[in-house]
């Protein structure tokens, strides 16, 4: 039987997660969260994991209170995290947190030898090399959670070798703002942002689909993941979030997988792979949609991507600051501090005010975040 290790549990991705658990009946041994006590609490009655770790410290005590009446452990803190991720009883980490904190406990899982099911983008787009490597010194798996980035591990399946894939295509939905120009995004408000048209997700990742900048993110995964130059990995948006990634083989024949828009599939296919079982998600019904659309991406409107792919390019640290400076960009629009089109501006001048420094360490990396948050702060004031 799976024993899971759910890094990031009461978030999107954390509760599609369980729904697979339930119905598999995979043991939870571990559950973590930033803050929201309610619905952990729930969580741990009913999945009875030995440990949980809540990354606020009042809140932890809290729930510590909470659930004194069963066995299961309380912690906090990163410190808490990497017990989760490294916990011995435990066979595969799940790594759904949002943001940089998911770098460090992967990582340290990746020490103890756990399989990887990623959905955590800040891994390889700022610990690159860091992460890959380390996977490869201790043979262990990286099972991509993205629902892009597991349709073409999917597609790859059926490949006879590396050197058979001529290209990847990643899609995108294009977010709430497809078809729409730079200048008629000066004014839109987060709450405009927020209105994704196929997915269910926490604020930070919508706001990234909005920009566009999450699939520049999933560029420079894609990359880290499958090892491909970046001329070789190609975007483009298709607005019903149906087909979620293809490849293109060297004979030009293009293998895609398809499904409705639900993370269930993507979540249990690195829960199961290689087996395929009976999931909790509708079958999709082509009949039903009639027709699906694809468009070249606008550069020229959604920048972010540009960014992420110019980081990319520069290499070194680059990736990491461009990230850093994401996540401090979107906490300001939501905050009403900034525009939506500061976003890619900040993220751009951060990105290129990093070191060109290659054989990075894990301590560069959260440095390189601390300094790309701080100069979209100065640049703010």
């Amino acid at each position: 039987m799976k024993s899971i290790s759910l890094l990031g549990s009461t978030g999107s991705i954390g509760t599609q997660s369980l729904d697979v658990c339930r119905m598999h009946g995979y043991s939870v041994k571990c559950l973590t969260a930033n803050s929201r006590v309610d619905i952990i609490e729930t969580q741990v009655r009913e999945f009875k994991p030995d440990l949980v770790c809540i990354m606020n410290e009042d809140a932890a005590a809290d729930l510590k209170t909470r659930i004194k009446d069963t066995s299961t452990k309380v912690c906090c803190g990163m410190e808490g995290l990497i017990e989760c991720a490294t916990y011995d009883k435990a066979d595969t980490v799940l790594n759904s947190v949002v943001g940089m904190v998911g770098l460090q406990p992967t990582l340290e899982a990746i020490k103890a030898r756990k399989t990887i099911a990623l959905a955590n983008k800040e891994t390889l787009v700022a610990g690159g090399h860091l992460v890959t490597n380390l996977a490869k010194e201790n043979g262990v798996s990286i099972l991509p959670v993205d629902s892009e980035h597991s349709a073409i591990f999917q597609a790859m399946q059926g490949s006879p070798s590396k050197k058979a894939i001529k290209k990847i295509i990643l899609t995108a939905s294009g977010g709430p703002f497809f078809n729409k120009k730079l200048d008629e995004l000066e004014n839109v408000t987060a709450a405009d942002a927020l209105k994704h048209p196929n997915w269910d997700m926490g604020a930070k990742i919508t706001i990234d689909s909005a920009t566009m900048m999450n699939k520049g993110l999933e560029f420079i995964e894609a990359k880290w993941l499958f090892d491909m130059p970046n001329d070789d990995i190609e975007i483009v948006v298709h607005r019903e979030s149906v087909v979620h990634s293809a490849i293109v083989y060297q004979d030009n024949s293009m293998i895609a997988q398809l499904g409705v828009p639900d993370m269930r599939i993507p979540i249990q296919y690195a829960l199961t792979y290689p087996e395929r079982e009976p999931s909790p998600v509708k079958e999709l019904s082509l009949a039903d949609y009639g027709k699906l659309t694809f468009f070249e991406p606008d550069y020229d409107t959604f920048k972010c991507i540009n960014v992420c792919r110019h980081a990319i390019e520069l290499g070194g640290l680059h990736p990491a600051a461009a990230n850093g400076a994401n996540e401090e960009s979107v906490r300001l629009f939501l905050e009403g501090k900034i525009k939506f089109t500061d976003i890619a501006y900040l993220n751009n001048e951060a990105m290129l005010n990093a070191d060109d420094k290659v054989n990075f360490t894990l301590a560069d990396v959260l440095e390189t975040d601390k300094k790309a948050r701080q100069y979209v702060i100065e640049a703010v004031k």
